[in-house]
């Protein structure tokens, strides 16, 4: 889920390594420029890394052309992005600007397509060509199917997002120190319901006051299941067997992704109370076999128009994921989640998967976390969006007190502002939401202590998506050992069968076969990780 980042779901990979050309002496300007893409039906991800071959940038603007007019960029991470026609522009931003003669940047996009999908042509840097000499190659190609949109993986949805790129790109110009492994003793878990939870400070509490985490895993299918024909859970058991695998790995928290439509019963199949049953019936097994569930709103009503340059989704109805929560029927779902909840305090609400209400306009700071707060028109988003403090009020007029959490901006990534513009609550009982994938803008521990750690020491703070889409366990060992070191919780995408060759997958079938090797190094960091802190 952009986040300063995205998802992805079935995997085609193919690199464009480009030669650079230095069209003369008195140049200033060289490039050469890598592409590799991953593609599943209607949707792709790119991803480039740009290398300064030339004098030193202070900023750079990157310009290539797609092949096939059917190509669009929907959505885009560490640059400001825009297309007309075929023409695609991505411009630096103010944190990766500067590059030095020698390194590289790297950035990313989601895109749809039709027909065919090419790789992009005719890059430049500032106006000089990267590579028009250079060469194409193509590796094998593998398929596999994933729940699929036209705009974004379906996170569903996240490498799978179910969803993202075989090969790592990541940012490389912010600096990053080296992170410590702190091992803890680990407590035998005991049998009985999951426990009630509260905020005190920059913890969550248990009802008998110890300090608790939420570690364990996304349980994807809720949110895109009953909006493409796939049934409640796409065909995922949610029995007795399938919680015993989860315990099996010692998961104590799951999260999942809802539709929004389908829950209000205004589109799709299940809907209404048959939905509703069945999330509430998932829900209470979780939480008398001691598992805390975070119900979240994944997919949401609102037509965010074609004519935006990033995320672009044409169906009004919860098929796709958009940028924030709808004023029209958010404040609703919340208040049917939390009458259903209201009195089982192990419920967590998180109350919206990934904003990223910058897009289409690219703001800056204060007009974003504006408009992720208050809501309201928010520029060119194309409907009317719920703020936040719309959805924390509509939940406790319910009278519920259950925990809230609540993602940053850039697709839950940034979290730079979150204790500036974070809403009022009158119980107290509200907690920061972070997302964290390899190929995010924050994904160094620079960023991380600069960005993150702030808001831990304030408020309670739970990583709810985290994931690596190289099918690699190495960058998530560096988030959870960070993690833990800060006392943080963490639950990783995604709880899924759907083969690890697009990255972020856990498991190979339902009764818990780890993939290799992103699910084994998951699994074996989460059996020695203790959830009382």
């Amino acid at each position: 889920m952009r986040h300063r980042a995205a998802s992805l779901a079935a995997v085609l990979l193919a690199l464009a390594p480009l030669a650079a050309i230095t069209p003369g002496a008195e140049a200033a300007t060289a490039c050469s420029v890598d592409y590799s893409t991953n593609q599943w039906p209607g949707g792709f991800q790119g991803s480039l890394t740009i290398r300064n071959t030339g004098d030193a940038w202070t900023d750079w603007t990157l310009t290539f052309a797609f092949d096939d007019a059917a190509q669009k960029v929907t959505q885009g991470w560490s640059a400001t992005w825009s297309q007309s026609g075929q023409n695609v522009t991505a411009a630096s931003m103010s944190w990766n600007a500067g590059v030095a003669a020698g390194t590289s940047v790297s950035i990313g996009f989601l895109g749809s397509w039709s027909g065919s999908n090419p790789a992009p042509s005719g890059y430049a840097v500032n106006g000089t060509s990267c590579g028009t000499n250079g060469t194409t190659t193509t590796r094998p190609t593998t398929t596999t199917t994933r729940p699929t949109t036209t705009t974004r993986p379906t996170t569903t949805t996240r490498p799978t997002t179910t969803t993202r790129p075989t090969t790592t790109t990541t940012a490389t110009t912010r600096p990053t120190t080296t992170t410590t492994t702190t091992t803890r003793p680990t407590t035998t878990t005991s049998p009985g319901a999951a426990p009630a939870l509260r905020v005190s400070g920059n913890r969550l509490l248990t009802s008998s006051g110890q300090a608790y985490r939420l570690l364990g895993v996304n349980r994807s299918s809720g949110e895109f299941a009953c909006v493409q024909g796939k049934g409640m859970w796409d065909s995922g058991p949610v029995d007795q067997a399938s919680v015993d695998a989860m315990k099996a790995w010692n998961v104590h928290a799951v999260r999942i992704p809802l539709n929004e439509d389908c829950w209000l019963g205004t589109y799709g199949t299940p809907s209404g109370a048959t939905y509703q049953q069945a999330v509430k019936d998932y829900v209470d097994l979780l939480v008398a076999n001691g598992i805390n569930p975070i119900v979240e709103m994944h997919w949401n009503h609102g037509l965010y128009p074609e004519n935006t340059t990033v995320g672009a989704c044409a169906d009004a109805n919860a098929t796709c994921q958009k940028p924030m929560p709808d004023a029209q029927y958010a404040p609703q779902f919340w208040t049917g989640v939390a009458t259903m909840f209201k009195g089982n305090d192990a419920v967590v609400f998180d109350l919206f998967n990934e904003p990223y209400p910058d897009a289409p306009n690219g703001w800056g700071l204060e007009a974003t976390w504006t408009c992720w707060r208050d809501g309201g028109s928010c520029g060119d988003l194309g409907y009317q969006a719920a703020g936040m403090q719309s959805l924390v009020d509509a939940v406790r007029a319910t009278g519920a007190t259950n925990v809230i959490m609540l993602g940053g901006v850039e697709w839950s990534n940034d979290l730079s502002q979150w204790l500036a513009y974070r809403p009022t609550d009158p119980t107290g009982n509200l907690m920061a939401a972070w997302h964290v994938y390899n190929f995010n803008a924050c994904s160094s521990s620079f960023c991380w202590d600069a960005e993150v750690a702030p808001v831990a020491a304030q408020v309670p703070l739970h990583i709810g998506e985290l994931g690596q889409n190289s099918c690699a366990h190495d960058f998530i060992d560096q988030v959870m050992a960070w993690a833990d070191s800060h006392d943080l919780g963490y639950t990783a995408w995604t709880w899924n069968p759907w083969g690890c060759s697009g990255g972020n997958v856990l498991i190979e079938d339902y009764s818990g076969t780890p993939t290799v090797s992103y699910g084994q190094g998951f699994r074996a960091h989460l059996l020695a990780a203790d959830p009382y802190l």
